[in-house]
């Protein structure tokens, strides 16, 4: 992503500090996603996505894989992105939410799940609610989220 954090705090309407803290977030579980070969689509959905991010926002992460039962079972990856303590699992549908916060308190909400969530044959109504609320993709290797969101609009 590597956006300048003066630039984004300007667009998102958050302090350079927090906008630092959002992209560095942002930019390490891109940079993760680009050097593993089962990740399908990272995709930035909700409020930042939008550009509407506010001192109280979190940062809104879906990863679809074609390996998704082991990252929805295996904390192992987590680890590495250091995105603070696990506060939360839930499944919704799908995905499997693993919530996250950071030392500042910055919160992070990582959803995995398999690329049929992304199918566009017919697009599920859920998938297309979470797309046009605001989805901008940050790995797209396959370009299935590229397709997804123009089947949203």
């Amino acid at each position: 992503m590597n956006v300048d954090a003066d630039r984004f705090a300007e667009r998102v309407g958050v302090s350079p500090e927090r906008a630092a803290e959002m992209n560095s977030v942002m930019d390490r579980v891109t940079r993760w996603a680009a050097d593993r070969s089962d990740v399908a689509g990272l995709l930035l959905v909700g409020s930042c996505a939008r550009g509407e991010a506010r001192p109280d926002s979190d940062v809104d992460l879906l990863l679809l894989s074609t390996a998704h039962d082991r990252y929805a079972a295996d904390e192992t990856w987590l680890r590495e992105l250091s995105l603070g303590e696990v506060v939360r699992v839930r499944a919704w549908g799908p995905l499997t939410e693993w919530r996250h916060v950071t030392a500042s308190g910055l919160e992070v909400e990582m959803c995995v799940g398999s690329t049929a969530w992304a199918g566009t044959d017919p697009v599920d109504a859920g998938t297309r609610r979470v797309v046009t609320d605001g989805a901008r993709p940050l790995h797209d290797p396959s370009g299935i989220l590229g397709a997804l969101i123009r089947a949203c609009a």
